[in-house]
């Protein structure tokens, strides 16, 4: 273990009072201040505004955020040092113009080629740290010294091996608060406190580094796309089967449900169906939880999209799964399969900016007709002046 008493004040100093609830709130309470949006400052400010953009000028000035399950986190100073327990919140951050995190808890479920195009904007995830490295130590936060974690400490206690409550309020006391709140898929623990939409969780990251006018941008512009996308599409609209296939050459697959969670944020925008809604899934799934061909017959979506365990491209992923299915006694009779309606469904995760990318490509996926393979449905320059402040 590292010394957490060695005399180092750089992160505390951000820090004003820690969390302001008791170890109660951090199992899963809100401490009263529920879902609200809320940002509370100690002092008056005054917002400075140029001819680009308008930065909130609350450097200097202690403010509190409200953000379940831990409640309020109180801070001195703007944080800088950060972390991020998936690509969701990395996504955020980076949406806001912050250097990108220093970790995430697997970097190689942080799919960056969604910022390919968009101008003055890499991030290279082989600069950052892995959390999970056969368990999460202590030790790694310490040695990563974050001033703010993006990771609901309820993840930490139910999913990972050895955390306790006390490691969670140790880190949170000697390194930074722990300030997530999972909300990309459903878990049996969150039924004290609220699921964020993504951009509700999207604003309380915008608090936490005041960059509000960013996060405001970003949702209006958010909501021009989406709206422009919705405008144009046929009333008749297409169900998937979402699948996990088990290998490269699958037999089996762990499906999934097209939930209201921020995992499927893209497919409910443009009103897509669940194939596999109302059917007995339940009845065909093994101990593991995985399906074979049979129930997939019986429904025969009208498209397949599987969750793969990394990016590739389009041409890849046909070569990869589709002529693998069109090859198969068995799957090559499946309808999405004789058409060709086989597609990556790319990662769970997705910010503002991802967000925007997954959408893109599901719409020209499924709507091939409505959206030409080489149309660009959003501004990549309008991300990246948004990025930067050019609001």
């Amino acid at each position: 273990m590292v010394d957490s008493s060695d005399g180092d004040s750089t992160r505390r100093r951000f820090l004003k009072g820690s969390v302001a609830v008791g170890s109660a709130a951090l199992a899963g309470c809100t401490g009263g201040s529920g879902g609200d949006s809320t940002t509370t400052h100690a002092t008056t400010t005054t917002d400075t505004t140029t001819t680009e953009t308008t930065e909130e000028t609350t450097q200097d000035a202690s403010y509190s955020v409200t953000l379940p399950p831990v409640g309020d986190v109180s801070f001195e100073q703007v944080p800088e040092a950060w972390v991020a327990e998936n690509a969701s919140w990395a996504d955020m951050g980076i949406a806001l113009g912050l250097e990108p995190p220093l970790a995430v808890v697997l970097t190689g479920e942080y799919r960056t080629h969604h910022y390919d195009d968009v101008p003055q904007l890499s991030v290279d995830t082989d600069e950052m740290t892995s959390l999970w490295q056969d368990g999460i130590s202590k030790e790694l936060f310490y040695d990563l010294d974050a001033d703010v974690h993006f990771i609901d400490p309820n993840y930490m206690t139910n999913l990972i091996p050895n955390w306790k409550q006390a490691d969670v309020e140790e880190i949170a006391t000697n390194v930074g608060p722990l300030c997530g709140n999972t909300s990309f898929s459903t878990y049996s623990w969150h039924e004290d406190y609220p699921y964020y939409d993504l951009y509700e969780a999207f604003e309380k990251v915008a608090q936490v580094f005041q960059r509000t006018d960013r996060y405001e941008a970003f949702s209006q512009y958010h909501d021009e796309v989406i709206g422009g996308i919705t405008d144009r599409l046929p009333d008749e609209r297409p169900s998937v089967a979402l699948l996990s296939p088990a290998s490269t050459e699958p037999e089996k697959y762990y499906p999934y449900r097209l939930g209201d969670r921020t995992a499927y944020k893209h497919w409910n925008d443009l009103g897509i169906g669940d194939a596999l809604a109302g059917s007995d899934i339940s009845t065909f799934t093994s101990d593991r939880g995985t399906i074979d061909y049979e129930p997939l017959l019986e429904i025969d979506p009208e498209v397949l999209m599987f969750y793969t365990d990394q990016h590739r491209t389009a041409e890849q992923f046909r070569s990869t799964y589709l002529e693998f299915l069109r090859g198969h006694d068995t799957a090559s009779t499946l309808t999405a399969v004789q058409n060709g309606d086989v597609y990556p469904a790319g990662s769970m995760y997705q910010g503002p900016i991802t967000n925007l990318s997954k959408t893109e490509r599901t719409a020209k996926q499924l709507f091939p007709d409505e959206f030409g393979e080489d149309e660009r449905l959003y501004d990549r320059q309008r991300v990246a002046d948004i990025r930067s402040g050019a609001i």
